[in-house]
């Protein structure tokens, strides 16, 4: 099994502590855009990767999907999907994306959530889930924006008193490893530009219906942080679906 960081007592107790986790969806800044993007998922079976808590494979659920399954690496992201989001029709399973196989056209749709920023052969990733599609099936996900992961630690830089003075980019075009800090833990993520997401989806039998750079909601604005995510994108959006 593939080393993950949500397995780390400390780390979780600390992302359980985050908004998105305690409100789900609603309290996903980016969630509102998101949806705008999802297909119809009535009758259809949707394979979730990286669905942590589980949020997404009961959305589907809820708007008429026949079956749902949700992968995840993280036995604790699991245990509380389990926990909070065990509803008919939803399956959840460990294991690393990276080594999952399906026969081909298992689903109709796939979906993800900030999950690919830790895959570090994202083409190869894709090549399967166009396989595992059905034509005409839908993939829609979310990832780090890469302004957001292209130089590493993902902080901003600060002025003397402690004020943001600007968001730092610098080695976008070198794709690869990051150390990145997260919740105040180091954590690896794999940096990629816009381009190699899209052409990831271009070359391997996908047609792109949607690119979007959320902004945060204006009625989330007063939230701690919010305010400065309007300074640069930290999150992008792509809906593409099979040829077929």
């Amino acid at each position: 099994m593939k080393e993950n960081k949500y397995d780390d007592p400390v780390f979780f107790q600390k992302y359980a502590g985050m908004a998105r986790s305690q409100k789900g969806l609603a309290g996903a800044g980016e969630w509102r855009a998101f949806r705008a993007l999802l297909p119809d998922f009535q009758g259809k079976t949707v394979l979730d990767l990286g669905c942590g808590y589980g949020w997404h494979c009961r959305y589907a659920q809820e708007q008429g999907a026949a079956r749902v399954l949700g992968v995840d690496l993280s036995q604790k992201m699991l245990d509380r999907a389990r926990e909070i989001n065990a509803v008919s029709g939803v399956a959840y399973r460990r294991a690393a994306m990276e080594e999952l196989d399906f026969p081909p056209a298992s689903f109709q749709a796939a979906v993800s959530s900030l999950a690919f920023h830790y895959i570090a052969d994202f083409p190869a990733l894709v090549q399967k889930i166009s396989r595992w599609l059905a034509p005409g099936g839908d993939f829609v996900f979310s990832v780090e924006h890469p302004v957001f992961t292209a130089q590493g630690p993902q902080d901003w830089v600060y002025g003397p008193d402690g004020e943001i003075l600007h968001f730092p980019v610098d080695r976008y075009f070198s794709s690869g490893l990051r150390e990145a800090v997260f919740l105040g833990e180091r954590v690896v993520k794999y940096h990629r530009t816009v381009t190699e997401y899209v052409e990831a989806l271009l070359q391997n039998g996908f047609r792109l219906r949607a690119l979007v750079e959320p902004r945060p909601p204006q009625d989330m604005l007063d939230l701690p942080g919010m305010r400065d995510e309007l300074r640069r994108p930290m999150m992008l959006l792509l809906a593409a679906q099979k040829e077929g």
